[in-house]
């Protein structure tokens, strides 16, 4: 079966990073300040599947606190755009993640996403982004009317 995701990239780490900072120069401190059900709900208003997500992000989190390449390998959809060493590269497939996983994902990266908190997620029409746009998950759709979806890692950019 084939999968389907939007065409459209991911937000990049600059453009989030903006997007908080004026969100934070306009509203004050509190304009970042979310509660867990605040995430959870926006997941679920924007994407759908907001109790899915909680396992694959569980697991994320584990897998780069330990640098588990396999499950993190497990956890992409394919193909994968990795942006690292100032390179873009698209990863093909999990062999091909694993065999290059200390080039694709930085220790940075590995220890912002290990240390991610729900209530810190961002979320927005793309998916949902971790460590401050390190990675970005998103609901993929299984099928053309979208009825049956998994959550990804949709892009790495270190």
């Amino acid at each position: 079966m084939s999968r389907y995701r939007c065409p459209e990239a991911p937000m990049s780490r600059l453009s989030a990073a903006l997007l908080l900072l004026g969100a934070n120069l306009l509203g004050g401190p509190s304009a970042l300040a979310q509660s867990d059900s605040d995430v959870y709900n926006r997941i679920e208003e924007l994407h759908g599947d907001a109790a899915g997500f909680d396992r694959p992000l569980r697991q994320l989190v584990g897998a780069m606190r330990s640098s588990d390449a396999e499950t993190i390998a497990d956890l992409a959809e394919y193909p994968l755009t990795v942006k690292a060493n100032g390179e873009t590269y698209d990863v093909e497939s999990a062999e091909d993640f694993i065999d290059n996983f200390d080039d694709l994902v930085t220790p940075e990266t590995r220890r912002a996403v290990g240390r991610q908190q729900y209530e810190d997620l961002f979320v927005n029409s793309d998916g949902v982004m971790l460590a401050g746009g390190a990675v970005w998950m998103g609901a993929i759709c299984e099928d053309n009317a979208c009825e049956a979806s998994h959550w990804a890692i949709i892009a790495i950019n270190n």
